[in-house]
């Protein structure tokens, strides 16, 4: 069925704004796959914040004109599949991965990913999969800021235990 001007130009506007906010893209070509399959890959990037959408090439070439991701266009190439990261930049490698686990889905391939306006080869997503969650970043940065916090509390605890001991107070 051919798409008409109108939704041609809807398709684009759509992934142009997702590409524009997205942090990291995932294209995988899907040929193999059911539409079960498919589906199921879909439910699973709705829960964790990936924007997936089959999109022809050349209406994916015109979308991501103008975004960090115009590095792709060259990439795009046969039926591909294409997974914005909305949330962290390592969500829809993470969703492409685990999804990839199942036997069933083994002919999945992973065909480029693309961060900072860069095209890097398939192999680096475990690499892009492995980038903490926002929610994991900010854990570790709240962990880093409060450390010095810790030890200095430990310090003043250990001097003020020092003092009234040495005073012969005792502070239990």
């Amino acid at each position: 069925m051919a798409l008409t001007l109108q939704e041609k130009k809807e398709i684009v506007s759509e992934v142009a704004a997702v590409a524009a906010s997205a942090y990291s893209a995932v294209a995988a070509e899907y040929r193999g796959l059911t539409v079960a399959q498919l589906t199921t890959l879909r439910q699973n990037a709705r829960k964790n914040g990936v924007y997936l959408r089959v999109v022809k090439n050349n209406l994916a070439r015109i979308a991501v004109k103008g975004t960090a991701f115009e590095c792709i266009q060259d990439g795009l190439v046969g039926p591909l599949v294409l997974a914005f990261s909305q949330e962290d930049p390592g969500s829809a490698a993470r969703l492409i991965k685990d999804f990839k686990k199942d036997k069933a889905h083994d002919k999945m391939e992973v065909k480029f990913v693309a961060i900072d306006g860069a095209m890097l080869p398939a192999s680096e997503l475990d690499r892009l999969a492995k980038l903490p969650t926002r929610d994991q970043a900010l854990a570790t940065l709240a962990a880093v800021l409060r450390a010095p916090l810790d030890k200095f509390a430990r310090t003043l605890a250990a001097l003020r235990d020092q003092k009234a001991e040495a005073a012969g107070i005792s502070l239990d």
